[in-house]
Order: structure tokens, then C-alpha cells, then sequence
């Protein structure tokens, strides 16, 4: 067969790009981006629940993170904002939102480690989102999806 010969029917092309792995991209990044808007909430809300009262969380004993809850709290607000403010960004396709954003989550995973004992089973999840984000940031670096 020449190479100007059209393939027979049902031939699959290998001249497209694959869309179905395009598209589990694009889903992921989106997904990242409307996972960090929440996250950055529900962290400003356990800071303020820190700030709050002093009787909201456990009181953990000589732990080696030894920051008093009112840090913890501060701590939790600030991070996210930046969050939320960063995932918002990843949804309109900014530049600099999907770098940030890689850092951001790998600073929430380590944070949410030192976190531990005050909500062991949140922690544990804020971690594993943080390490989806970074998965979802990565694999789709170099490619511009703009939701909003």
C-alpha cells in the first residue's frame, strides 16, 4: 500500500493525539483546581476554629511540631487563601497558577503531616488531595484549559 493510499475503514489513525488521555488531563486539572478552592476553605475554616477556642481541638502532649494552636491557626488561614486564591487561578488558565500550585500542595502535604495529631483522619486526606493536585499539575504541564 502507497503512503497516499487512505488506511482501510476502521483503521485507527496514528497521526491524532490520544483524546481520551487529553481529556483525563484536562479533567484532572480541572478537578486540582476545584479541590484547592475547597481545601483553601475548609483550611481557613480549621484556622479559625484554632483561633476560635483553645478547647476545639485535642491538646497534644511534647509532639515534636510544638506550635501553640493560635500559630496552627494563623498558619491554616494564610496557607488557605492562597489556596483557594491559586486554584481559582488554575480554573482560568493563569501562567502561574500551575507551578504555584505544585508548590502550594507539596507545602499543604508537609504542613498537614505536622497537623497530625490534632485531626489525624482530616490530615490524612488533605495529604492525599495535596498529592492528587500535584499528580493532576504535572501530567498536564504545558497545556492551557480554561474553565472560567
Amino acid at each position: 500500500m502507497s503512503s497516499t493510499t487512505p488506511p482501510p475503514a476502521g483503521t485507527p489513525r496514528t497521526d491524532r493525539p490520544d483524546h481520551r488521555r487529553d481529556s483525563w488531563i484536562t479533567g484532572g486539572t480541572v478537578f486540582a483546581g476545584v479541590l484547592m478552592i475547597v481545601s483553601g476553605v475548609l483550611s481557613v475554616l480549621n484556622g479559625i476554629a484554632a483561633l476560635a477556642k483553645d478547647d476545639v481541638y485535642a491538646r497534644v502532649g511534647d509532639y515534636v511540631f510544638g506550635f501553640s494552636l493560635t500559630s496552627w491557626g494563623w498558619i491554616h488561614i494564610v496557607l488557605g487563601v492562597l489556596v483557594a486564591i491559586v486554584g481559582y487561578g488554575i480554573l482560568k488558565g493563569a501562567d502561574w497558577a500551575r507551578a504555584t500550585g505544585v508548590g502550594l500542595a507539596a507545602l499543604s502535604v508537609v504542613l498537614n503531616f505536622m497537623w497530625l495529631p490534632y485531626l489525624p483522619l482530616w490530615a490524612l486526606i488533605s495529604i492525599a488531595i495535596g498529592v492528587f493536585v500535584i499528580w493532576a499539575l504535572c501530567s498536564g504541564a504545558g497545556r492551557e484549559e480554561r474553565v472560567l
